[in-house]
């Protein structure tokens, strides 16, 4: 499968459509069974306190996934993304309630490279933190 959108029809400057990824206790629990990740600062809010967090927090590998789902959908198709990378700035803290945290993401071409390829730079925050840094997708478009 190769991706839907053309190199042809991206011009630098090209917003993928933003979305948010809501983030509760129950999704960490969740993820920590799928990944194997079973760190208390993940679930336990005692033992993140006493660790110098504010609060629970969400798995970096998770944020890291969930953003990247801006690209996948926008280019629709998971393989079409053959480099990804971030630094972790802020976690994303995940309080113990019905709303828990939200994910924000927003995208935009920042480079056209070779071989219809292009630079995705994201950004990714929860509240007005932002939670990822340098987050960079090179896509192979069709």
């Amino acid at each position: 499968m190769t991706a839907k959108v053309s190199y042809e029809s991206v011009e630098v400057g090209t917003e993928l459509p933003a979305q948010s990824f809501p983030v509760t206790r129950a999704t960490l629990v969740r993820y920590a069974g799928a990944s194997g990740d079973f760190n208390p600062i993940h679930w336990n809010e005692k033992f993140a306190v006493e660790v110098g967090l504010p609060d629970v927090i969400a798995h970096g590998m998770f944020t890291m996934a969930e953003a990247i789902r801006v690209v996948t959908d926008w280019a629709g198709d998971p393989a079409a993304v053959v480099e990804y990378g971030v630094r972790f700035t802020k976690p994303v803290v995940v309080p113990n309630d019905d709303k828990g945290a939200l994910i924000e993401v927003s995208g935009k071409v920042a480079q056209k490279l070779d071989d219809n390829r292009v630079r995705v730079d994201l950004v990714a925050k929860s509240g007005d933190q932002k939670v990822l840094g340098m987050s960079r997708a090179v896509v192979q478009l069709a």
